[in-house]
């Protein structure tokens, strides 16, 4: 079989035209939030959520364990989208108190979640195979709700990221200039927790709750590399989100690879050669 008819093979699977529309919807939101996040120095605030999330998926596990008419997969992506926010809102919470280091409170949901979520899918009755799904991304779970429900939480994501792009640059970029403007701050922080939230949730199907903050924040990192505004920064790095995502996606379809892991190494790949050519063209 030649290249051309195993890419036409690719594209007429039912399987892999819902998980390629599922890394379109994901690879264009997931920067949309991380540029914000790279802003304010919070881009490891995505690990900390995913790392919660993973707890939220066994509790969906749990759940639906008990319930015996619901599936336990079923409810493992609502689960994650209410542990997220509950992760984001305790994070953005001991951020503003200033009770604790930001870093300590990180550091507590890296290990509890990750800890809390092992232990209740085993409860549940888990297998390896299932939290290797959801730490690494799996494309073979994906359902058509996956897709609905993907492209309701990206839209929403979307909407908040790019319709109230000019407060929050504002508050990413000078906090104390933008309470003096009249900015609802607090407001816009728990906003952009949330959403950060409800990112990760959506992002966890393609790339896992362990490589969420990379779609996240790598992006952006070589979109700040090529780009000369904050504007184009935002969109450069939604294309780049994209079109890895696509790409990985497309290679796990002729190698059994990890999905997740794809998309992160073409990512970081990126960055790596827009770092060595940047002196190059800025040179000349």
């Amino acid at each position: 079989m030649t290249f051309v008819e195993t890419l036409a093979a690719m594209l007429s699977s039912p399987l892999m035209q819902r998980a390629l529309a599922i890394a379109v919807l994901v690879g264009a939101a997931a920067p949309v939030i991380g540029t914000y996040l790279v802003q304010r120095r919070l881009a490891l605030l995505g690990d900390g959520i995913g790392h919660v999330a993973l707890t939220g998926v066994a509790m969906g596990w749990l759940a639906g364990a008990g319930a015996g008419s619901v599936s336990a997969d079923a409810l493992a992506v609502p689960g994650a989208v209410v542990a997220s926010i509950a992760g984001a809102l305790l994070i953005e919470f001991v951020r503003e108190r200033g009770r604790t280091g930001a870093d300590v409170a990180l550091a507590l949901l890296f290990y509890g979640g990750i800890a809390g979520g092992v232990l209740l899918i085993g409860l549940a009755g888990g297998t390896s195979a299932n939290l290797t799904g959801y730490l690494f991304g799996s494309i073979s779970t994906v359902t058509t709700l996956d897709v609905w429900l993907t492209a309701g939480l990206a839209v929403l994501i979307l909407g908040v990221g790019l319709g109230l792009r000019a407060p929050l640059f504002a508050l990413s970029y000078d906090e104390e200039f933008a309470r003096a403007s009249g900015l609802p701050a607090r407001a816009l922080n728990i906003l952009v927790a949330v959403t950060a939230a409800l990112t990760v949730a959506v992002s966890m199907r393609v790339v896992g709750v362990l490589l969420v903050s990379a779609l996240m924040i790598v992006p952006v990192a070589v979109a700040q590399l090529m780009a000369g505004s904050f504007r184009s920064t935002l969109g450069l790095a939604m294309l780049i989100g994209g079109v890895v995502c696509v790409l990985g996606l497309s290679v796990t379809y002729f190698h059994a690879l990890s999905p997740g892991a794809t998309i992160t190494v073409l990512a970081i790949a990126l960055y790596g050669a827009a770092a060595v050519l940047r002196p190059l063209i800025s040179g000349r």
